[in-house]
């Protein structure tokens, strides 16, 4: 007699697109979500391209993602769409900055993300991670959203290293603004879609001058406090900042670029951080193989304790469990540029003016470059295991890699660990999170998971 496997349980994904759709129907989904813009052949094929108003490209073959972000970069700016949505809230910071305005701020502004001042941070990591686990314990024995406690936990940190002290750093006021903007402003037009030019104003993004104003207010008069009280004891990142300056020129940041940059690091320090760390509970609830092997390392490297920077190098298992959460969510899912000039990728034409969209959920996802992509398996990235680099972007890569990755990585290595050693996480069932892509990829209704002491 023979039986049938069981089939294989997989965590949630995306909806990919298997038929051609017309403009309409790209704008409607892409306002839901624009991951369910990405064919399905995208996950099987380098690179695929189309037109829907403006000719794209969207290449998955890290060949070509390594001339697109790094070999041919200033070929290669980031694209319109991406710098209407986000240049109202964070001006010409280094996430939207091109060229030598983009060079000079990131060569101030590198030093801050040394392993040396991460350290001197971590504290603030470990202490959030602390206050996560007392307000768990108030949950424990019932049904929580993880997702809003990671991002309570992420933005205890951010707002902290930003703004150490707290007096002056108003952290509702940018958390409602946060929240608004990205509710009003970052969602795809149709316009976008049709490939009109971006001088034409986008309806959606004329209301959104109240969250973008609300931001900046707290951030100035953050700053202008800094300048008045003068530095504290343990510098922060705005000190960092200010004392910040290009190693080439001597040039340091003016009040509105302290600002942008800072407005950058809050939004994106806090919400991706949050975003990887709400996907990686949701994992380790849904494959309790994982968590218990997971559990043992933080019980055994931790012995109670609350985890610090020092125990990180020895967490290697927490490690391997966010890289893998961080493929198949990459937080940042979805990257946008403009060619400058013609040029070819993977043998195809590519003309001045397309778009080269790096999908990065369908890269990690491209069965050409990952065994059985759709599942979750952190021993993909055991030590020593070998891999191309630019087939795994979650922090992008290039000389534009993001400058905070490492500042990402140890706060959610010690956040992971802290909890997991003390608290065990079960799947509610019909509560499976969708993978949301507006500006980040969210969970959408939550990540609802049993929480149970150890």
């Amino acid at each position: 007699m023979t039986t049938t496997a069981p089939e294989q349980r997989l965590p949630p994904q995306v909806p990919l697109v298997t038929e051609p759709w017309g403009i309409l129907k790209s704008f409607r989904v892409a306002r839901r979500n624009v991951l369910e813009l990405i064919p399905e052949i995208a996950t099987r094929q380098p690179i695929v391209s189309g037109k829907t108003g403006a000719r794209w490209h969207m290449v998955m073959d890290p060949g070509a993602n390594r001339r697109i972000l790094k070999d041919r970069l200033d070929n290669y700016p980031k694209s319109d769409v991406t710098k209407n949505i986000l240049r109202p809230a964070i001006g010409e910071s280094l996430f939207i900055a091109e060229g030598a305005h983009w060079r000079w701020q990131r060569r101030a502004a590198a030093p801050v993300f040394s392993a040396r001042n991460i350290d001197a941070l971590a504290p603030i990591m470990s202490a959030a991670a602390e206050r996560s686990a007392r307000r768990l314990e108030t949950v424990a024995g019932r049904a929580a959203d993880l997702h809003q406690e990671m991002v309570a936990a992420t933005f205890e940190v951010i707002g902290e290293v930003t703004f150490s002290g707290g007096d002056s750093f108003d952290r509702e006021a940018v958390h409602r603004a946060i929240d608004q903007y990205i509710a009003q402003t970052a969602r795809v037009s149709l316009l976008d879609v049709a490939g009109i030019p971006t001088w034409v104003p986008r309806p959606g993004r004329l209301f959104s001058t109240n969250a973008n104003r609300e931001m900046k207010r707290v951030a100035d008069a953050a700053i202008d406090a800094r300048r008045a009280a003068g530095p504290p004891e343990v510098p922060d990142l705005l000190d960092l900042l200010m004392a910040g300056a290009d190693p080439k020129t001597g040039r340091q940041m003016n009040t509105a670029e302290l600002r942008d940059n800072l407005l950058t690091f809050i939004v994106a320090g806090h919400e991706t951080t949050a975003l990887a760390l709400s996907w990686a509970l949701y994992l380790v609830a849904f494959d309790p193989g994982v968590q218990d092997r997971l559990r043992a390392e933080a019980e055994t490297v931790l012995q109670g304790r609350t985890a610090t920077a020092a125990d990180v190098p020895r967490l290697t298992y927490t490690r391997q469990v966010i890289e893998e959460t961080l493929r198949l969510y990459p937080p940042a899912a979805f990257l946008s540029r403009t060619a400058r000039e013609a040029d070819t990728l993977c043998g195809r034409a590519v003309r001045p003016g397309d778009t080269v969209m790096l999908p990065i959920y369908a890269l990690h996802r491209n069965h050409q470059l990952w065994d059985d992509p759709h599942r979750f398996d952190p021993d993909r990235f055991a030590p020593g295991t070998a891999r191309d680099r630019y087939a795994y972007l979650p922090f992008g890569d290039g000389p534009r890699i993001c400058i905070g990755a490492s500042f990402a990585m140890t706060e959610a290595i010690i956040i992971l660990a802290t909890l997991v050693a003390r608290f065990r996480f079960a799947t509610v069932p019909g509560r499976a999170p969708k993978p949301v892509l507006i500006l980040t990829l969210r969970p959408e209704g939550g990540v609802w998971l049993n929480v149970d002491r150890v």
